[in-house]
């Protein structure tokens, strides 16, 4: 039954081997999703270059069991994940800062970062936002999908979980521009719109920690303990939601995605009782997206800039940017390099395999400010 959820108690990341595998057995197990030799893509929530007792990340022990039972299941491990628009190597330092990186070197699985692994255009029918996205070849490439979220609030769909997991598979350019939608509603139906090409085969929560206030990476942790999984991300999000105190329907990617026919509002709960484990978080106090109107969150949203730019100094042309630009947005300018800004998506996979530090990054003042803040 594709619509099961299931909760299992579980209050010691030491435990999640075991946690996990139950709640597994209880939906129907690995074996109807994975067959031998697959290659299985584990999509943690890699948001941030946080340590994982802050709660932002999903935990590498959750991360660990996955890689173990998938390899136990016969098909190989890949984790990966685009972290949020920082900075240029931001992902590769979210890895090795919530542990998965080290979770991956243990395991023997393949790290892979959305960002400078390539991205390919697809077709999205039935759009309401976005026709056509740039997803990442990992997704695209991987004989199934596994969502691994970490259960938290967020300052402008409330809640995140196993649907808005994905938006990491996205480029910068188009997360940013998703943002700059600023209204709920329209921000939840943007994220389904990525949904609906990416389905991962199943979700597993990481809910031993949570993240309430202001979330997803501003909040505080709580004890939850419990780990949730389902093959519907979305009936795993409903029971999830209300498990936090939240009307599922309110959560714009939820009521998006059901109303796009995407997945049961009507989960069927098999482990723990909903009501033996639910508790009320603290919600977001909201945000600079949800606080100011959505005319000045555009506004000065636009002014957020960090664009790569090719230093013609160094560059010796050897074409290494060119050749790994998934959108062709480099070519030959009379004797140099240069980088169309209109077709740039903001991956970064130019600097980060010039092999001569060729590539700097122009950022506009507003970036230039937050990012020293950050430091």
């Amino acid at each position: 039954m594709g619509n099961k959820v299931s909760i299992v108690k579980c209050d010691d990341y030491s435990d999640v081997y075991k946690c996990i595998t139950e709640s597994l057995s209880l939906i129907g197990g690995l074996g109807s999703v994975i067959s031998a030799g697959d290659h299985v893509l584990l999509k943690p929530n890699v948001l941030a270059a946080r340590k994982p007792e802050e709660a932002v990340t999903t935990h590498p022990s959750i991360v660990a069991a996955m890689c173990e039972l998938v390899k136990e299941a016969g098909g190989s491990p890949i984790i990966g994940d685009g972290a949020g628009m920082t900075h240029p190597g931001a992902t590769a330092d979210a890895f090795e800062t919530s542990g998965i990186s080290a979770v991956a070197r243990e395991c023997g699985a393949e790290l892979v970062n959305f960002q400078t692994a390539g991205f390919e255009e697809v077709d999205v029918p039935k759009a309401l936002h976005f026709p056509r996205l740039f997803v990442s070849k990992a997704v695209i490439d991987a004989d199934v999908i596994i969502s691994l979220p970490k259960l938290k609030t967020h300052e402008l769909s409330y809640y995140t979980g196993a649907v808005k997991n994905m938006f990491g598979a996205l480029p910068l350019r188009t997360r940013k521009e998703i943002h700059l939608l600023a209204k709920r509603q329209l921000f939840g139906e943007a994220v389904v719109d990525l949904y609906s090409v990416v389905k991962p085969h199943l979700a597993v929560m990481d809910g031993v920690v949570g993240m309430e206030g202001n979330g997803p990476s501003h909040g505080t942790p709580v004890n939850t303990g419990v780990i949730l999984a389902s093959y519907d991300c979305v009936s795993l999000d409903v029971v999830a939601s209300e498990l936090i105190g939240f009307d599922p329907m309110v959560i714009p990617t939820t009521s998006a995605a059901i109303e796009r026919g995407l997945g049961s509002k009507d989960p069927v709960i098999v482990g723990t009782l909903l009501d033996e484990v639910k508790m009320k978080y603290k919600p977001s106090s909201g945000g600079v997206t949800s606080t100011f109107p959505p005319s000045i969150t555009r506004m000065f949203g636009r002014y957020f800039e960090m664009r790569p730019k090719i230093d013609t100094s160094r560059c010796v042309l050897c074409g290494a940017c060119a050749m790994n630009c998934s959108v062709h947005a480099i070519g030959e300018v009379g004797t140099h390099l240069e980088i169309d800004r209109d077709k740039c998506i903001m991956c970064y996979c130019c600097r980060e395999l010039c092999p001569e530090d060729a590539v700097d990054i122009d950022m506009s003042l507003l970036a230039k400010i937050i990012i020293s803040a950050r430091r």
